[in-house]
């Protein structure tokens, strides 16, 4: 399997992914164009974060997505692991540890404080394999405010 920074060829396959983990993580029906939209603004735009894929016989079978946010309190930044999906065939075979340890050695590397990432409380398969790899619970409530 190759874990690689993903390129704006691969823009439909995470699209694709994206809409799939919508739909069984929190049961949303996703806009295809609006989330292609949006795949293709990240990949475009290094400042607004990027895409790890796995690999697997040219096909893309794993995925997170890493935003940026900035620490002032540690002067450093703090990566978020967001869009991780892993194709249903594919799951419990090591594909997220790679990927995970992957960006764990790229965030090392580039001075990053921490890795953060939230997910649905319903969401009880997520939560278990982010426990089981070493993820803990932190002690802030998010909140949402539309604009």
């Amino acid at each position: 399997m190759k874990i690689r920074t993903a390129k704006i060829g691969d823009a439909e396959a995470i699209t694709a992914q994206n809409i799939s983990l919508a739909k069984e993580s929190e049961n949303i029906i996703l806009n295809s164009e609006t989330v292609l939209a949006g795949v293709k603004a990240l990949l475009s735009d290094k400042k607004k974060g990027f895409y790890l894929v796995a690999e697997e016989n040219d096909t893309i079978v794993g995925q997170l997505m890493i935003t940026v946010e900035w620490s002032d309190w540690r002067n450093k930044p703090i990566w978020w692991v967001q869009s991780v999906y892993v194709q249903k065939e594919w799951r419990k075979k090591g594909v997220f540890t790679q990927l995970l340890d992957y960006i764990r050695l790229k965030a090392r590397k580039q001075g990053v404080a921490f890795l953060r990432l939230y997910a649905h409380k319903n969401n009880r398969s997520a939560l278990h394999v982010y426990e089981k790899v070493g993820w803990r619970r932190e002690p802030y409530v998010f909140h949402h405010l539309s604009v």
